[in-house]
């Protein structure tokens, strides 16, 4: 198979109960072909700023919340990717993002890059993952890395990705809005997916918080499906042969002179 449907889906988590609206969400994207969902980060529990409420809806991986999105991906026969405060040491959590099918997680990618900028401050509350190795998976003849968020303002977290085979990079955010914030989001989205001449599934939170403008894009840049700043579903086909294709107009993987190494 060298074609693979997948949906962002964007909406505002809050600190109630966000399993509901999750599950419509993947109701509706399994009606419309998705083989994946991708939800943003944070989609289990969030609240701003952070409180020590932030230590008591920690969860672990087999905990309550990872446990009914497998039980979601069993229901629909699908892939499932969203962000949640996982348990760490002390009085700080991890930000993680997992990537489950119906049998259990397979992928689980603790954010590396904390959001310590723009006046705000994720270290204080969140503890970064380790530099281990890429958290991948794969769906048909695709392979799918996770990263989140503010990641995207580091080139070689994706570039890390890519060499380890990836062809689709995942991103759920809560891209803060700010000034010029739009912009960056769309703009950094696009940059990674043609620096790297891959496909890239990027799923927002919606305003009052994040900016939305969740979207698909492929490995030209050319965003193949998009949303503005209501809850949704953009939906669109990711074909291998079009990767292959543009890998061969542009060989920048082959041509590149340079690795990435992790900083101590």
């Amino acid at each position: 198979m060298t074609v693979t449907t997948v949906a962002v889906a964007q909406f505002a988590p809050g600190v109630g109960d966000n399993l509901p609206m999750i599950t419509r969400l993947v109701g509706d994207a399994v009606g419309r072909g998705a083989r994946l969902i991708v939800l943003p980060e944070y989609s289990a529990w969030f609240e701003t700023p952070f409180t020590d409420a932030l230590v008591e809806h920690a969860e672990s991986l087999d905990g309550p919340f990872v446990r009914e999105l497998i039980a979601l991906a069993d229901r629909f026969g699908v892939w499932i990717v969203a962000g949640l405060v996982e348990r760490a040491e002390g009085m700080r959590v991890h930000n993680t993002v997992v990537a489950v099918d119906a049998t259990g997680v397979q992928a689980a990618y603790r954010k590396q890059h904390l959001y310590d900028a723009f006046g705000d401050r994720e270290s204080d509350r969140i503890a970064p993952g380790a530099l281990e190795a890429p958290q991948t998976f794969r769906i048909a003849d695709l392979t799918f890395g996770l990263m989140t968020c503010y990641d995207l303002r580091f080139p070689e977290s994706a570039r890390v990705l890519i060499d380890a085979g990836v062809d689709v990079m995942v991103v759920p955010a809560e891209w803060v809005r700010g000034p010029l914030k739009e912009d960056h989001w769309s703009t950094l989205v696009r940059a990674r997916a043609i620096e790297n001449t891959a496909f890239v599934l990027a799923a927002d939170q919606t305003p009052p918080i994040g900016v939305g403008r969740s979207m698909i894009v492929d490995p030209s840049g050319i965003v193949l499906a998009s949303l503005g700043t209501q809850e949704g579903l953009a939906v669109a086909t990711l074909d291998r042969t079009e990767l292959q294709r543009v890998r061969a107009v542009n060989p920048a993987l082959e041509l590149r002179r340079y690795r990435v190494e992790p900083k101590s």
